[in-house]
């Protein structure tokens, strides 16, 4: 089969690799139908993902059908399509029980990291049971592949852990996937405000689209805090992965406010105790643990979010290569999700 993999800081290649079997009776073999590319991937060529092993198929989000399946795998068949979520749990350790699927002990993420992952003609699934999710009929592609990451994340990591409530006011640093799946899944939670803020003027007017009520491009800070009358905002969510962004985050909030932190970080920022101890913030980081998935994918289901508006360029998964070099040009390319199809 063919596959994308890393071949080192900078690196790429889609190159023949072996096709995958089951390995354990709890494996599944996922043929891929459609694919996409996240900011993290891109974070691993950098070098920002050190456990990432030269050699490895990138790739954490998928839909596909099932090829094989194990003996020990019992909620799922051969010929489903299936959503494959970007965290693998076993469902039985002691953090999946706390619904923490990231830290499964047998697990979480792992798909393109410490395992190949779904860049792939095929993927092994590992907790096939646990890790899979049937896909009702009728749902697009396009849409239904956001639930792999990018969804999950925005409501978990963003709106869930920034505690987003009615009648807040809430800024998003960045208006990359991950911002706007924030803005979208936020939403559910009537917030009275919702700023965005990114140097892009193409991916703020994405963002006006999806519901965002104001948008800052230059002097974040100075801005933020001019519209809230110098008070700030109960939620400030992180969604770069840089220093700066960071620290936006932290000089924009309240008294009482949250800062929920969705970046991935590759370098350390500076943390600024000195103003915040007195302010009774809340300061959450996390990785997804995709337990939402189920009640997001019921919102997909009956229209309620514009999932499919994420998606922005189309390939064929032969095509990857290129695909990469248009999402590392995201500016100019007006670039926010790739949607990578088999042939």
């Amino acid at each position: 089969m063919k596959a994308l993999v890393y071949e080192g800081v900078g690196q790429r290649a889609w190159i023949d690799r072996p096709k995958p079997e089951i390995e354990v009776p709890t494996d599944a073999v996922v043929r891929i139908t459609h694919t996409t590319i996240c900011g993290t991937d891109l974070h691993i060529l950098k070098g920002d993902v050190p456990a990432v092993e030269s050699g490895r198929t990138l790739g954490h989000e998928g839909i596909g059908v099932i090829e094989e399946i194990g003996e020990g795998v019992s909620n799922l068949k051969k010929g489903d399509q299936v959503l494959i979520s970007c965290i693998t749990s076993c469902g039985r350790c002691d953090y999946c029980k706390q619904a923490m699927y990231s830290h499964c002990r047998d697990g979480g993420w792992i798909l393109g990291h410490l395992i190949d992952g779904t860049q792939a003609e095929y993927v092994r699934i590992p907790h096939a049971d646990n890790s899979l999710y049937r896909l009702p009929p009728g749902l697009e592609p396009a849409a239904a592949l956001m639930l792999s990451d990018i969804l999950p994340t925005g409501h978990e990591i963003g709106a869930l852990n920034g505690e987003v409530h009615l009648g807040d006011t809430i800024a998003i640093i960045g208006a990359g996937p991950i911002g706007l799946a924030a803005l979208l899944t936020s939403r559910f939670y009537s917030p009275a405000r919702i700023i965005v803020v990114d140097p892009d003027e193409n991916r703020l007017a994405v963002a006006r689209q999806f519901g965002a009520t104001d948008t800052i491009a230059v002097d974040p800070v100075e801005t933020v805090l001019e519209m809230t009358g110098g008070e700030g905002v109960d939620v400030a969510m992180e969604a770069v992965g840089i220093p700066e962004t960071f620290d936006v985050c932290q000089r924009i909030l309240r008294p009482g406010g949250r800062l929920a932190n969705m970046g991935v970080h590759g370098h350390s920022v500076e943390f600024h105790l000195e103003d915040l101890w007195i302010k009774n913030v809340t300061i959450r980081t996390g990785l997804v643990n995709t337990n939402t998935i189920p009640v997001l994918m019921r919102f997909l289901e009956s229209g309620g979010i514009d999932a499919e508006g994420l998606v922005t360029h189309r390939f064929a998964l032969d095509d990857i290569e290129q695909a990469y070099d248009v999402f590392s040009r995201a500016a100019s390319e007006k670039a926010i999700k790739m949607l990578l199809t088999a042939e």
